[in-house]
């Protein structure tokens, strides 16, 4: 287990390896489709974002209200392949990492040996013990997007896998590759 804190730094990203598992403590942004598609159409822009993508990274995270009296609700990951077509333009702008569930497209997984990123998966099913590790959370953008607003949580030991490394290692291929009946 390697605990990890952002922003992350290239060394940090430099030391993953597909199939690390990791916990992450520090900031991570929430952002889905439809914040993307806003924060891509800002870059397209050329106009500032809610917050600065250098060093950081956005969880794909589902719908989450939060009941009385607790920080979120379920905080489980969702499907990250919808971000792919906005996911080169913001590591073009520095972010260094992405969680979510599932494949990224060959062209994400290109970009992120390029600008030296890595992908996380969160363990789909696990939304409730996930939100064990959230600490603060807050809505910085688009609040009238609602459960899809740009949220800025600070978190504690949140787990995580890594998925795709700078190398073009993918523990999803390994763990086919690894189980694969001859």
């Amino acid at each position: 287990m390697k605990h990890i804190t952002t922003p992350l730094v290239d060394e940090t990203v430099a030391d993953l390896r597909a199939g690390d598992q990791v916990l992450i403590t520090g900031t991570l942004y929430v952002a889905r489709d439809a914040a993307h598609k806003r924060l891509v159409a800002l870059l397209e822009e050329g106009k500032p974002l809610p917050f600065d993508p250098r060093g950081q990274v956005i969880y794909y995270m589902g719908p989450a209200p939060a009941k009385p009296g607790q920080v979120s609700g379920s905080a489980g990951p969702t499907t990250s392949g919808r971000m792919d077509p906005y996911t080169i333009p913001l590591l073009r702008a520095g972010l260094k990492g992405m969680i979510g569930k599932g494949n990224r497209s060959e062209a994400v997984r290109r970009a992120l040996q390029e600008y030296r990123a890595v992908y996380f998966a969160a363990i789909g099913g696990a939304g409730a013990l996930i939100a064990r590790s959230i600490v603060e959370s807050e809505v910085i953008a688009y609040p009238e997007l609602g459960a899809e607003a740009l949220l800025r949580l600070r978190v504690v030991d949140f787990p995580a896998i890594v998925v795709n490394d700078i190398y073009g290692g993918d523990a999803y291929e390994d763990g086919k590759r690894a189980f694969r009946l001859e």
